[in-house]
Formats: structure tokens, C-alpha cells, sequence
């Protein structure tokens, strides 16, 4: 019956009615609205049934208005459970607490791993690990969130070319990949050493080999720099050679033709340093703030929000804690003449080339081979003038 559906949870009470013709006492009960059930005669003249906890206020006045003797048999129901476990505190301020500790110890971190590096590295990144905050005991929520770190392990430890990090329950794992340094192989034998660009020769420093060429010789790719063939007797007509692996740094001046476009006006945001942080608790994507309610009187406010999971044991939980930092942030327009917008292009020019050549690499001289303004922008054409090694190592065909 649709009635009393769901009684166990609102409680409900078997009562037992003594007097002449007791049903009749129901049927008063049903004509005041009280929902009766299961009613049973157990003699001429007592009779019982279940009513709801809800109907007992009104059972009782019909029972003051009549001369029929109500008894209470049984109390069934939730709220009749809750009452009885409530009254023992201890078990209850028990259990609280064991829940508590086991959500406090499961949000801790007891293991990090550390996968996929040698050793040497793996010191690196558990130094760097402990100075971040990250280490067996720590908070969860304290901690940043794993792409944040991935970022700043990857700045902080040159050796690694990628890094993932995942937090599984109580552990911290990070999985790294080592940067590999690929070096030209290595030409085994006789050798000579060949031009790999055109250029001017500025200095030569050569350990083994014959050269081929002097300071202040233009050089085409591919022109024999230093010779790995060696004859020491010129006056034999049937010449024989020594085969040996030429070795030395030939440093000849290249060039570089480079285009490179920089506004007049450039837009910047900064942050000022001032903060406020606001912390909500997420459940099933219903947020309810328990941290900072008001909110800060900034003209632009710039919103990071930092999501960190709960766990209970090993089981991730519906429930997230959610971290909001409200920085303020300005805006700075600067306004650039066309000599600092030109320098400025310049230095650009400068740092993207290098990181093309590399660090032995040195910039001697640049020239302006055309500028132009167009649409509030200057754009550059650059002549750089560079000092580098050119040398390549070429194996001698022994068959020649």
C-alpha cells in the first residue's frame, strides 16, 4: 500500500487496544486521518495494529476522549534506531573519530615513486621534490597540483625531457624520460674534415691531418678543410699515402639573412602581488564556500582555481576541495619609438639565431639590410655576420 510505503524510515508503533469492541477504536482513528495497518484481533476484547510515529499526538487525544486502554508494543523505524544509538556516546564519539583519522591518513602522502630515470637523476628530483614540499607525510592539499610540478621540475632539472606526475590514493608517482644528447656519429678510420658552409676562414687549429686551405680562404660546402692523407716522399712517381683521422676546429665567419617583425605598441599584464585565496567544497559539481565568502575590491582580477580530490583508503571520493586565488592583475601599455622598437628586434634576431647554432656560435656583426612601418609594426630584414665551427668529418674511400 502507497500509504505506507517508506514508514520504516519516518518510525512507526504497534499499539494494542483494550476494551468493549476495540476495532471500533481504528475506525476512529481512520475517520481523524491516522493511516492504521495490519490490524488484528487478539480477543473480544483487545486488538492491534501499526500506526505511524507522526499520527501518535492525535492517537493520543482520540484515546483521552474515549475509554479504551492504549498500549504501546513495539517501536520500529529509523529515528527509533538513531535514538537508541545515540545514547551511546562513546560508541558514537568513537566511530566519528575512526572515520576522521582514516580521511585524515588517507589525504596524506606516504609513498613516492620515482620511475623510469637513473639514479643520479632520481636524486635530483626527490632534492627537488622535498624543497617543493612534496615528501612521505605531507598534506595533499598543500601540495601544488601535478601539472604545476611537472612544470617546475622540468625547468629545475635540466637532464629531464618529460615528466609525468600522478597521485593514486596515498602514493606521489613520477614517471621521467631522460633528455638523450645526440651526437653526430663518430666516423670511424681515416678521415678528412670537410666545410659544411660557405665562409671566410678566421682561425684554424688543426692536431692531425694535412690542411687544404689557409686563414682568409673563401670555402664552399663540401671543400676538404684538412686532409686525412699524409705523403711524405714526393719525389716517388708511384705516390704512397699514410691514412690517418684528421682532427682540428676550423672557426670561419658565415652569414645569416633573418626577418623579424615587432610592434609599436605592446600590452602587458602584470600581476601586483596582491591575493586572496577562497576555498569551496564541491560535491557532485555543487560548490558550498567554507573560505572566504567576501570578495576583493580589485578593477581586474586574475582567477586560478587548483581542484584537489579526497580519499577515504584507496577510493577516491565524490568530494573536492577547491582552491580559488584571486590575484589582482593591471594592464601596462608602453608605447615604442622606432629606435628601441629596432633594438628591441635586434636582440630578437640575435637570441632566435643562437638558439639555432648553439652556444659555441658567436654573433660578430649585424646589419639593417631594409626596414619598413607597416600597420603600426616595424619589420626588419638583418644581415648577421657569424663566427662558428664548420668543420665535418668525411671517411677516406681506401679504395681510391
Amino acid at each position: 500500500m502507497k500509504h505506507i510505503q517508506g514508514s520504516f524510515f519516518t518510525g512507526f508503533v504497534t499499539i494494542l487496544i483494550k476494551g468493549q469492541n476495540p476495532e471500533l477504536f481504528f475506525q476512529y482513528c481512520i475517520d481523524q486521518g491516522i493511516t492504521v495497518w495490519d490490524i488484528k484481533k487478539e480477543s473480544e476484547t483487545a486488538c492491534k495494529g501499526n500506526v505511524k510515529l507522526s499520527d501518535i499526538d492525535i492517537l493520543k487525544d482520540i484515546k483521552r476522549r474515549t475509554s479504551y486502554k492504549v498500549t504501546f508494543l513495539n517501536k520500529k523505524g529509523l529515528p527509533f534506531l538513531f535514538k537508541q544509538f545515540t545514547r551511546k556516546k562513546e560508541v558514537v564519539l568513537g566511530l566519528l573519530f575512526s572515520v576522521m583519522l582514516i580521511f585524515f591518513l588517507s589525504n596524506i602522502i606516504w609513498e613516492v615513486r620515482i620511475i623510469g630515470v637513473p639514479k643520479d637523476i632520481e636524486e635530483k628530483i626527490n632534492k627537488q621534490l622535498t624543497e617543493y614540499g612534496i615528501h612521505q607525510g605531507a598534506w595533499t592539499f598543500t601540495l601544488d597540483s601535478p601539472s604545476e610540478v611537472q612544470q617546475q621540475l622540468v625547468n629545475d632539472v635540466p637532464e629531464l625531457l618529460w615528466v609525468g606526475v600522478h597521485q593514486k590514493g596515498t602514493s606521489y608517482v613520477l614517471e621521467g624520460v631522460e633528455k638523450t644528447i645526440v651526437k653526430e656519429k663518430e666516423v670511424q678510420g681515416p678521415r678528412n674534415l670537410v666545410a659544411t658552409k660557405k665562409g671566410v676562414i678566421q682561425k684554424m687549429y688543426v692536431s692531425k691531418g694535412l690542411p687544404k686551405v689557409r686563414v682568409n680562404d673563401y670555402v664552399e660546402p663540401g671543400q676538404v678543410l684538412v686532409s686525412g692523407k699524409l705523403n711524405f716522399d714526393d719525389s716517388e712517381e708511384d705516390k704512397k699515402y699514410d691514412l690517418i683521422a684528421a682532427e682540428g676546429e676550423i672557426i670561419a665567419k658565415t652569414w645569416y639573412e633573418t626577418e623579424v617583425t615587432i610592434p609599436l605598441e605592446a600590452s602587458h599584464e602584470l600581476l601586483t602581488g596582491n591575493r586572496e585565496r577562497k576555498y569551496h567544497l564541491s560535491i557532485n559539481d555543487f560548490e558550498v564556500p567554507v573560505w572566504g565568502f567576501s570578495s576583493p575590491d580589485y578593477n581586474e582580477i586574475h582567477r586560478e582555481r587548483i581542484e584537489k580530490d579526497l580519499y577515504f583508503l584507496k577510493w577516491k571520493l565524490p568530494v573536492q576541495i577547491i582552491e580559488t586565488i584571486l590575484s589582482e592583475k593591471r594592464y601596462n601599455k608602453v608605447e615604442r619609438s622606432k629606435k628601441d622598437a629596432i633594438n628591441i628586434g635586434i636582440e630578437q634576431a640575435k637570441n632566435e639565431l643562437m638558439l639555432r647554432l648553439g652556444p659555441d656560435a658567436k654573433i660578430v656583426s649585424e646589419k639593417i639590410l631594409h626596414e619598413t612601418i607597416e600597420n603600426g609594426k616595424v619589420k626588419l630584414i638583418l644581415y648577421m655576420a657569424v663566427e662558428e665551427n664548420i668543420v665535418k668529418e668525411e671517411s677516406i674511400d681506401q679504395g681510391d
